[in-house]
Protein backbone atom coordinates (compact mmCIF):
# COMPACT_ATOMS: atom_id res chain seq x y z
CA UNK A 1 0.00 0.00 0.00
CA UNK A 2 1.07 3.65 -0.89
CA UNK A 3 1.28 6.09 2.53
CA UNK A 4 -2.02 7.56 2.27
CA UNK A 5 -3.45 4.02 2.00
CA UNK A 6 -1.99 2.74 4.61
CA UNK A 7 -3.39 5.92 6.25
CA UNK A 8 -6.72 5.22 5.12
CA UNK A 9 -6.35 1.90 6.30
CA UNK A 10 -5.02 3.01 10.03
CA UNK A 11 -8.25 5.20 10.28
CA UNK A 12 -10.86 2.63 9.55
CA UNK A 13 -8.93 0.01 11.73
CA UNK A 14 -9.41 2.55 14.51
CA UNK A 15 -12.87 3.11 13.63
CA UNK A 16 -13.77 -0.45 13.84
CA UNK A 17 -11.59 -0.79 16.90
CA UNK A 18 -14.18 1.32 18.51
CA UNK A 19 -17.64 -0.09 17.27
CA UNK A 20 -15.59 -2.91 19.08
CA UNK A 21 -14.78 -1.74 21.94
CA UNK A 22 -18.27 0.05 22.23
CA UNK A 23 -20.16 -3.39 21.83
CA UNK A 24 -18.34 -4.79 24.71
CA UNK A 25 -20.18 -2.26 26.89
CA UNK A 26 -23.45 -1.73 25.36
CA UNK A 27 -26.76 -3.02 26.27
CA UNK A 28 -28.26 -3.04 22.91
CA UNK A 29 -25.18 -5.03 21.30
CA UNK A 30 -27.68 -8.00 21.15
CA UNK A 31 -29.75 -5.63 18.97
CA UNK A 32 -26.76 -4.27 16.83
CA UNK A 33 -25.77 -7.78 16.42
CA UNK A 34 -28.95 -9.04 14.99
CA UNK A 35 -29.70 -6.34 12.79
CA UNK A 36 -25.81 -6.64 11.47
CA UNK A 37 -26.49 -10.09 10.67
CA UNK A 38 -29.52 -8.98 8.26
CA UNK A 39 -27.25 -6.42 7.27
CA UNK A 40 -24.63 -8.74 6.12
CA UNK A 41 -26.59 -11.87 4.78
CA UNK A 42 -28.40 -8.80 2.70
CA UNK A 43 -25.10 -8.17 1.36
CA UNK A 44 -24.28 -11.76 0.77
CA UNK A 45 -27.47 -12.33 -1.43
CA UNK A 46 -26.06 -9.11 -3.86
CA UNK A 47 -23.22 -10.76 -4.30
CA UNK A 48 -24.76 -14.15 -4.76
CA UNK A 49 -27.29 -12.18 -7.34
CA UNK A 50 -29.88 -12.05 -5.63
CA UNK A 51 -30.55 -8.18 -4.44
CA UNK A 52 -32.45 -7.73 -1.55
CA UNK A 53 -32.61 -5.00 1.18
CA UNK A 54 -32.59 -6.01 5.13
CA UNK A 55 -36.35 -4.49 5.21
CA UNK A 56 -36.78 -8.05 2.98
CA UNK A 57 -35.37 -10.42 5.33
CA UNK A 58 -37.17 -8.71 8.28
CA UNK A 59 -40.63 -9.39 6.33
CA UNK A 60 -39.84 -12.59 6.68
CA UNK A 61 -38.31 -12.83 9.49
CA UNK A 62 -41.40 -11.29 11.15
CA UNK A 63 -43.77 -13.90 9.44
CA UNK A 64 -45.37 -11.55 6.97
CA UNK A 65 -44.07 -13.16 3.80
CA UNK A 66 -42.52 -16.19 2.19
CA UNK A 67 -38.54 -15.25 1.36
CA UNK A 68 -37.41 -12.92 -0.49
CA UNK A 69 -38.08 -12.97 -3.99
CA UNK A 70 -39.29 -16.77 -3.70
CA UNK A 71 -42.60 -15.78 -5.38
CA UNK A 72 -41.74 -13.69 -7.56
CA UNK A 73 -41.23 -15.91 -10.38
CA UNK A 74 -37.31 -14.75 -10.86
CA UNK A 75 -34.96 -16.97 -12.64
CA UNK A 76 -32.32 -16.40 -9.94
CA UNK A 77 -28.86 -18.16 -9.84
CA UNK A 78 -29.84 -19.00 -6.38
CA UNK A 79 -32.53 -18.65 -3.46
CA UNK A 80 -32.16 -16.33 -1.28
CA UNK A 81 -33.20 -18.32 1.61
CA UNK A 82 -30.38 -21.15 0.75
CA UNK A 83 -28.10 -17.80 0.84
CA UNK A 84 -29.11 -16.77 4.46
CA UNK A 85 -29.25 -20.72 5.97
CA UNK A 86 -25.27 -21.10 4.89
CA UNK A 87 -24.54 -17.49 6.38
CA UNK A 88 -26.12 -18.57 9.60
CA UNK A 89 -25.04 -22.15 9.64
CA UNK A 90 -21.46 -20.38 9.23
CA UNK A 91 -21.89 -18.84 12.84
CA UNK A 92 -23.09 -21.78 14.38
CA UNK A 93 -20.46 -22.64 16.37
CA UNK A 94 -19.52 -19.01 17.44
CA UNK A 95 -18.70 -19.18 21.15
CA UNK A 96 -19.22 -15.60 22.28
CA UNK A 97 -22.46 -16.04 24.80
CA UNK A 98 -24.50 -12.75 23.07
CA UNK A 99 -23.83 -13.94 19.48
CA UNK A 100 -24.73 -16.91 20.12
CA UNK A 101 -27.99 -15.72 22.11
CA UNK A 102 -28.87 -13.49 19.29
CA UNK A 103 -28.39 -16.65 16.54
CA UNK A 104 -31.09 -19.08 19.07
CA UNK A 105 -33.94 -16.33 19.02
CA UNK A 106 -33.68 -15.83 15.46
CA UNK A 107 -33.92 -19.29 14.80
CA UNK A 108 -36.46 -19.89 17.59
CA UNK A 109 -38.65 -17.56 14.80
CA UNK A 110 -37.56 -18.77 11.65
CA UNK A 111 -36.66 -22.03 10.45
CA UNK A 112 -33.91 -21.34 7.95
CA UNK A 113 -32.54 -25.21 7.65
CA UNK A 114 -36.18 -25.92 6.43
CA UNK A 115 -36.42 -22.97 4.25
CA UNK A 116 -33.61 -23.73 2.57
CA UNK A 117 -34.64 -27.11 1.98
CA UNK A 118 -38.11 -26.10 0.55
CA UNK A 119 -37.02 -23.45 -1.26
CA UNK A 120 -33.27 -24.14 -2.04
CA UNK A 121 -32.34 -27.61 -1.83
CA UNK A 122 -30.91 -27.48 -5.60
CA UNK A 123 -28.60 -25.09 -4.55
CA UNK A 124 -27.54 -26.64 -0.81
CA UNK A 125 -26.67 -29.74 -3.02
CA UNK A 126 -24.76 -27.89 -5.45
CA UNK A 127 -22.67 -25.16 -3.06
CA UNK A 128 -23.10 -27.14 -0.27
CA UNK A 129 -19.57 -28.80 -0.61
CA UNK A 130 -17.72 -25.70 -1.69
CA UNK A 131 -19.55 -24.03 1.50
CA UNK A 132 -17.34 -26.81 3.96
CA UNK A 133 -14.73 -26.37 1.81
CA UNK A 134 -14.34 -22.36 1.96
CA UNK A 135 -15.34 -22.83 5.85
CA UNK A 136 -12.66 -25.40 6.71
CA UNK A 137 -10.12 -23.36 4.44
CA UNK A 138 -10.82 -20.15 5.78
CA UNK A 139 -10.14 -20.89 9.77
CA UNK A 140 -7.04 -21.81 9.25
CA UNK A 141 -4.43 -19.69 11.15
CA UNK A 142 -2.97 -16.21 9.89
CA UNK A 143 0.70 -15.79 9.46
CA UNK A 144 0.04 -11.70 10.41
CA UNK A 145 -2.27 -10.46 11.34
CA UNK A 146 -3.01 -7.67 9.24
CA UNK A 147 -5.45 -7.02 6.41
CA UNK A 148 -3.41 -7.80 3.33
CA UNK A 149 -3.28 -11.49 4.99
CA UNK A 150 -6.77 -11.61 5.20
CA UNK A 151 -6.76 -10.65 0.88
CA UNK A 152 -4.09 -13.07 0.01
CA UNK A 153 -6.38 -15.52 1.78
CA UNK A 154 -8.99 -14.64 -0.46
CA UNK A 155 -7.68 -15.59 -3.19
CA UNK A 156 -6.74 -18.48 -2.33
CA UNK A 157 -10.04 -19.40 -2.06
CA UNK A 158 -11.18 -18.31 -5.20
CA UNK A 159 -8.43 -20.36 -6.70
CA UNK A 160 -9.64 -23.27 -5.24
CA UNK A 161 -13.23 -22.81 -5.97
CA UNK A 162 -12.63 -22.02 -9.55
CA UNK A 163 -14.53 -23.92 -11.80
CA UNK A 164 -12.63 -26.33 -14.06
CA UNK A 165 -12.67 -25.45 -17.34
CA UNK A 166 -15.78 -26.69 -19.16
CA UNK A 167 -16.51 -27.13 -22.66
CA UNK A 168 -18.65 -24.79 -24.63
CA UNK A 169 -22.07 -26.03 -25.50
CA UNK A 170 -23.84 -26.70 -28.94
CA UNK A 171 -26.82 -25.20 -29.23
CA UNK A 172 -29.22 -25.62 -32.61
CA UNK A 173 -31.26 -22.61 -33.23
CA UNK A 174 -35.15 -22.71 -34.87
CA UNK A 175 -33.53 -21.50 -38.20
CA UNK A 176 -31.10 -24.50 -38.20
CA UNK A 177 -27.96 -22.56 -37.73
CA UNK A 178 -25.55 -23.98 -34.58
CA UNK A 179 -24.28 -21.67 -32.15
CA UNK A 180 -21.35 -22.75 -29.96
CA UNK A 181 -22.17 -20.99 -26.41
CA UNK A 182 -19.81 -21.16 -23.30
CA UNK A 183 -21.15 -22.68 -20.02
CA UNK A 184 -23.03 -20.36 -17.64
CA UNK A 185 -20.75 -20.27 -14.43
CA UNK A 186 -22.56 -19.55 -10.60
CA UNK A 187 -20.71 -16.68 -8.88
CA UNK A 188 -19.03 -18.03 -5.98
CA UNK A 189 -16.90 -15.48 -4.38
CA UNK A 190 -20.34 -14.62 -2.01
CA UNK A 191 -19.28 -17.91 -0.41
CA UNK A 192 -15.84 -16.39 0.43
CA UNK A 193 -17.51 -13.52 1.26
CA UNK A 194 -19.60 -15.33 4.21
CA UNK A 195 -16.13 -16.21 5.56
CA UNK A 196 -15.17 -12.67 5.63
CA UNK A 197 -16.73 -11.37 8.88
CA UNK A 198 -15.00 -14.66 11.01
CA UNK A 199 -11.67 -13.92 9.33
CA UNK A 200 -11.47 -10.47 11.24
CA UNK A 201 -12.18 -11.75 13.82
CA UNK A 202 -9.96 -14.72 13.84
CA UNK A 203 -7.02 -12.43 12.46
CA UNK A 204 -7.87 -10.40 15.57
CA UNK A 205 -9.54 -7.25 14.23
CA UNK A 206 -12.26 -7.81 16.03
CA UNK A 207 -12.97 -8.93 20.14
CA UNK A 208 -16.52 -10.43 18.41
CA UNK A 209 -17.82 -11.60 15.39
CA UNK A 210 -19.97 -8.47 13.60
CA UNK A 211 -21.85 -10.58 10.72
CA UNK A 212 -21.97 -7.42 8.33
CA UNK A 213 -18.23 -6.76 7.57
CA UNK A 214 -18.57 -8.91 4.39
CA UNK A 215 -15.97 -6.49 2.66
CA UNK A 216 -15.90 -8.31 -0.94
CA UNK A 217 -16.89 -6.21 -3.96
CA UNK A 218 -18.69 -8.25 -7.13
CA UNK A 219 -15.61 -9.35 -8.71
CA UNK A 220 -11.91 -9.36 -7.22
CA UNK A 221 -9.40 -6.82 -8.48
CA UNK A 222 -5.62 -7.84 -9.88
CA UNK A 223 -4.01 -8.76 -6.39
CA UNK A 224 -4.60 -9.19 -2.99
CA UNK A 225 -2.50 -5.77 -2.45
CA UNK A 226 -5.52 -3.79 -4.07
CA UNK A 227 -8.27 -6.04 -2.31
CA UNK A 228 -6.81 -5.58 0.99
CA UNK A 229 -7.12 -1.53 -0.15
CA UNK A 230 -11.26 -1.83 -0.97
CA UNK A 231 -11.51 -4.03 2.30
CA UNK A 232 -10.03 -1.20 4.03
CA UNK A 233 -12.41 1.68 2.52
CA UNK A 234 -15.42 -0.89 3.35
CA UNK A 235 -14.22 -1.23 6.83
CA UNK A 236 -14.07 2.25 7.76
CA UNK A 237 -17.80 3.13 5.88
CA UNK A 238 -18.80 0.47 7.99
CA UNK A 239 -17.73 1.23 11.11
CA UNK A 240 -19.30 4.62 10.76
CA UNK A 241 -22.31 3.32 9.82
CA UNK A 242 -22.07 1.03 12.96
CA UNK A 243 -21.20 3.67 15.07
CA UNK A 244 -24.36 5.82 14.33
CA UNK A 245 -26.99 2.46 14.31
CA UNK A 246 -25.40 1.88 17.74
CA UNK A 247 -26.32 4.83 19.13
CA UNK A 248 -29.66 5.22 17.73
CA UNK A 249 -30.42 1.95 18.61
CA UNK A 250 -28.99 2.95 22.44
CA UNK A 251 -31.38 6.11 22.07
CA UNK A 252 -34.45 4.14 20.61
CA UNK A 253 -34.15 1.38 23.49
CA UNK A 254 -33.95 4.00 26.57
CA UNK A 255 -36.75 5.75 25.27
CA UNK A 256 -38.54 2.91 24.75
CA UNK A 257 -38.24 1.15 28.03
CA UNK A 258 -38.83 4.59 30.00
CA UNK A 259 -42.24 5.12 28.14
CA UNK A 260 -43.21 1.25 29.05
CA UNK A 261 -43.25 2.27 32.44
CA UNK A 262 -42.88 -1.61 32.88
CA UNK A 263 -43.28 -3.70 36.11
CA UNK A 264 -39.80 -6.50 36.51
CA UNK A 265 -41.94 -9.19 35.94
CA UNK A 266 -43.62 -7.69 32.58
CA UNK A 267 -42.66 -8.93 28.95
CA UNK A 268 -42.83 -5.73 27.44
CA UNK A 269 -39.37 -4.42 28.00
CA UNK A 270 -37.94 -7.20 26.14
CA UNK A 271 -40.80 -7.59 23.81
CA UNK A 272 -39.49 -3.96 23.00
CA UNK A 273 -35.97 -5.10 22.55
CA UNK A 274 -37.44 -7.70 19.91
CA UNK A 275 -39.23 -5.14 17.85
CA UNK A 276 -36.25 -3.23 17.77
CA UNK A 277 -34.36 -6.21 16.06
CA UNK A 278 -37.15 -7.32 14.08
CA UNK A 279 -39.86 -4.89 13.16
CA UNK A 280 -43.75 -5.88 12.48
CA UNK A 281 -43.28 -9.23 14.94
CA UNK A 282 -46.39 -11.46 13.83
CA UNK A 283 -48.67 -12.53 16.87
CA UNK A 284 -46.83 -16.35 16.63
CA UNK A 285 -43.73 -15.06 16.46
CA UNK A 286 -44.28 -13.55 19.99
CA UNK A 287 -46.25 -16.34 21.50
CA UNK A 288 -42.83 -18.42 20.42
CA UNK A 289 -40.26 -15.48 21.57
CA UNK A 290 -41.97 -14.61 24.76
CA UNK A 291 -43.19 -18.32 25.82
CA UNK A 292 -46.88 -16.69 26.10
CA UNK A 293 -50.20 -17.71 24.28
CA UNK A 294 -51.26 -16.31 21.41
CA UNK A 295 -53.78 -14.32 22.74
CA UNK A 296 -51.74 -13.15 25.68
CA UNK A 297 -49.20 -12.36 22.94
CA UNK A 298 -52.09 -10.49 20.94
CA UNK A 299 -52.46 -8.42 24.17
CA UNK A 300 -48.46 -7.22 24.63
CA UNK A 301 -48.67 -6.14 20.84
CA UNK A 302 -51.88 -4.03 21.23
CA UNK A 303 -50.05 -2.62 24.44
CA UNK A 304 -47.30 -1.85 22.38
CA UNK A 305 -48.47 0.07 19.63
CA UNK A 306 -50.07 2.09 22.46
CA UNK A 307 -46.54 3.03 23.21
CA UNK A 308 -44.58 2.55 20.14
CA UNK A 309 -41.44 4.47 20.04
CA UNK A 310 -39.82 5.59 16.03
CA UNK A 311 -38.89 2.14 14.18
CA UNK A 312 -35.58 1.43 13.27
CA UNK A 313 -35.38 0.19 9.74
Amino acid sequence: MARTENLKATDSLLLLGRLDGRLLGSACADIFLARSRLAGAAALAGLAGVPIGVSDLQRWIAGRSPPPRASEGLNDPISVAAVFHLALARDEDIRDPVNQATLNILRSVLDDRAAATAYGSDDLAHFGPMWRQIRAEADAPFPTADLLSIAERVFHLSALTNPAPQSSVDVVSFDGRSLDLPPRQRDRLWLIAVAVPRMLYSAGFTSRFIPSLVLLPKFLPPSPAALAVIMADAIGKMARTGLKELDAIERAASKTLVDRGATRRSKAPLLARLQLTYPGLQTSAVSKLLNVTPQGARKLLEASAQHSSPVLV
